[in-house]
């Protein structure tokens, strides 16, 4: 069963003072690449939130977020009083001395001075860390989830694509006979018109020979074939990886090619046109593919 690299999980626990939510979100990409946001609270645990989020995660461009929302009038940044009204009393004194206009809008001047806020970090208690953790597993764990239910119907189409290529393979015989004696007849026929022309027929015979086995597609039908089985095999098996079918892929696209170049045929040609198309869209989704 495959993964999709997309997903979401979002998990808020309540603690005395705050609730906690952690959110996470995961979209394409070809290597993990991964941003945080984590407040000051929990920076100490950052090391430890990267590597479970790394071993977790594997691939895609991940954000991941915690969101503290303080619900008791207890919270980490405070105002400092007495800063406030030093600050006051040394521009009124200044400004009288120097003559200069006091602000009209003293509160958004004070406010930026130096420690007027204050952000009181609290000390990071076992207890506090443990719901912590397990918000941020169960946000990773819903993540899963999602990229396991948006795998299964990734990998119905992916199937349905798959299945579509192995029909029109199929299609193939029932112009391959046909293809090949008017191969033979075109030849014959421009041989008629030159019917007075000296050649040699052992020689003829041995280049009609070659001529005919460089057209034979056979061999491409049967490696198409088993590289539409193994595709399929792969995504069942439990170790299918978006990389891996992508090259299983890049072989099906080689062989169709092939078949195509050998047609020489206006309906196999046709036919060859509509397994490009289902395998570009193959192509697309895989990439979407964990």
């Amino acid at each position: 069963m495959i993964k999709s690299m997309t997903g979401f999980g979002k998990v808020t626990a309540e603690l005395p003072s705050k609730k906690v939510t952690v959110e996470i979100k995961a979209l394409n990409s070809k290597q993990l690449d991964l941003s945080t946001r984590i407040p000051v609270a929990y920076k100490e645990k950052e090391m430890e939130i990267r590597s479970l989020l790394l071993q977790s995660l594997e691939r895609g461009k991940v954000e991941f977020g915690i969101y503290i929302e303080y619900i008791g009038r207890d919270v980490p940044t405070q105002i400092n009083p007495i800063a406030i009204e030093n600050y006051y009393k040394q521009i009124n004194e200044v400004a009288e001395r120097l003559s200069i206009p006091v602000p009209n809008d003293w509160f958004q001047i004070l406010l930026r001075m130096p420690e007027v806020i204050r952000n009181e970090a609290a000390v990071l208690d076992d207890t506090e860390w443990g719901v912590v953790l397990e918000t941020v597993k169960g946000a990773i764990k819903q993540l899963d989830g999602f990229r396991k239910q948006e795998g299964a119907m990734l990998q119905d189409l992916l199937k349905e694509k798959i299945k579509n290529i192995a029909t029109l393979l199929v299609e193939v015989d029932k112009y391959e006979g046909e293809r090949l004696e008017k191969i033979k007849s075109r030849i014959t026929d421009n041989l008629e018109k030159i019917a007075t022309a000296d050649y040699d027929k052992n020689r003829f015979e041995q280049e009609m020979i070659y001529y005919i086995e460089k057209l034979d597609v056979n061999e491409e039908k049967s490696r198409l074939n088993n590289h539409l089985k193994y595709f399929v095999s792969t995504m069942e098996d439990g170790s299918a990886q978006g990389k891996k079918l992508g090259f299983i892929s890049q072989e099906i696209g080689r062989e169709v090619n092939t078949l195509g170049s050998k047609s020489n045929h206006a309906e196999m040609q046709k036919i060859v046109v509509h397994m490009k198309d289902e395998l570009e869209q193959i192509k697309e989704q895989v990439l979407n593919v964990l």
